[in-house]
């Protein structure tokens, strides 16, 4: 974290903001270590950057949130992500988990609808030396069939069943994490991993995301 009143009021804004994701379950000492480093102020905006270290969903441009921090940590940690997979996230959003788990991976795709999303995620990781991460203005539901198979996937957007494009371009061994639901109400964070033989789910927590939407987007 950077910025604020003084080295002790940093120190304090970063142990209040440990000890949120330590008591929401993020346990995982390599993802707590990342999440420590990132800085989620560096990723909010006009009215609610004051905000950014609160464990909170915030609103970003184009009608999108940034999720709360507690969340990112949930799903990175379910992830698994290891230092040399190859990770795809549907949902660039603000940009902020794609820099976590680009701090974890040999190398993340991200891809968002929004293309003024994309631009401003693009100049953030650029100011943080983030060369690992491509990004793409593009259909997310449909993945990155030229990149894939991918180890991990991360999907910040909810669908109502996991897309079937996303499952077929998971390696077999890999994980996706990705938020289920019929309404923007009652969602489950999932994990699915693939087998040789199909796929297993496990049901984490619920949660609240946006929509996962067709198409790319006119902004």
């Amino acid at each position: 974290m950077t910025d604020g009143p003084g080295e002790g009021g940093i120190a304090e804004r970063k142990m209040r903001f440990l000890f949120a994701l330590r008591s929401k379950g993020v346990t995982d000492a390599r993802v707590l270590s990342v999440m420590e480093r990132i800085d989620r102020g560096l990723f909010v905006r006009g009215l609610f950057a004051e905000r950014a270290y609160e464990d909170m969903p915030l609103p970003i441009a184009c009608g999108q949130t940034i999720s709360q921090p507690s969340v990112v940590g949930l799903m990175t940690q379910a992830a698994q992500v290891g230092p040399r997979d190859k990770v795809l996230e549907v949902g660039t959003g603000s940009g902020y988990q794609a820099a976590v788990l680009a701090c974890l991976a040999r190398r993340v795709y991200s891809v968002d609808r929004h293309r003024r999303l994309v631009r401003e995620a693009e100049a953030v990781f650029s100011a943080l030396g983030l060369s690992n991460i491509t990004a793409f203005a593009a259909d997310g539901s449909f993945g990155l069939p030229d990149h894939a198979p991918f180890d991990r996937i991360v999907v910040t957007a909810a669908a109502e069943d996991p897309p079937g494009p996303l499952l077929a371009q998971l390696k077999i061994g890999g994980i996706m994490v990705l938020p289920v639901g019929q309404s923007d109400t009652v969602q489950s964070l999932i994990r699915v991993t693939r087998h040789e033989g199909g796929y297993d789910y496990d049901e984490l927590r619920p949660v609240r995301f946006v929509p996962l939407v067709e198409g790319l987007s006119d902004d």
